[in-house]
């Protein structure tokens, strides 16, 4: 009876830093988890979660080799950055591209398909020579339960 391997994250890092002629180090291996189990993180929470999994005796990266492993994994194409208009840039495995809408008022961040912006994008480009990055944008409003909270007050 066969078995259907189901990848896991790892398994496409492990390949691309031997691509490079780099190792799969434990830093790096709990960044990726990190990032994964927080989706939308900033290096500072993704730090956080890493000094909380090691406890008082554990080995805890600092908050410059957090960055280090979130820029190699991005560049291996493992995980996304997006600004989402204040403060640092969350950063979140990259499964599918995505457009961010972050509600202004509670702050709930919602991934939406970029698709919603084709004609705003096919614009830009026929105007302005513009060519848009979904993967970095990130619009602001309101959510429906806040417009819907705003309304009925």
């Amino acid at each position: 009876m066969g078995h259907d391997h189901v990848a896991t994250p790892e398994e496409p890092l492990a390949e691309r830093l031997r691509a490079r002629g780099l190792r799969l180090t434990a830093q790096r291996r709990r960044v990726l988890a990190a990032v994964t189990a927080l989706e939308h993180a900033t290096p500072d929470s993704i730090g956080a979660r890493l000094r909380e999994e090691a406890g008082p005796d554990g080995p805890a990266p600092d908050t410059s080799t957090v960055y280090r492993n979130l820029e190699l994994l991005e560049r291996l194409g493992l995980v996304w950055h997006t600004h989402l208009g204040k403060g640092a840039p969350v950063y979140h495995v990259a499964e599918h591209p995505h457009l961010h809408v972050v509600c202004s008022s509670c702050g709930d961040v919602s991934s939406v398909d970029p698709g919603i912006l084709d004609g705003a994008a096919e614009r830009l480009a026929a105007e302005h020579g513009f060519t848009v990055d979904v993967g970095h944008v990130a619009l602001t409003g309101a959510c429906r339960a806040c417009r819907q909270r705003s309304e009925s007050s």
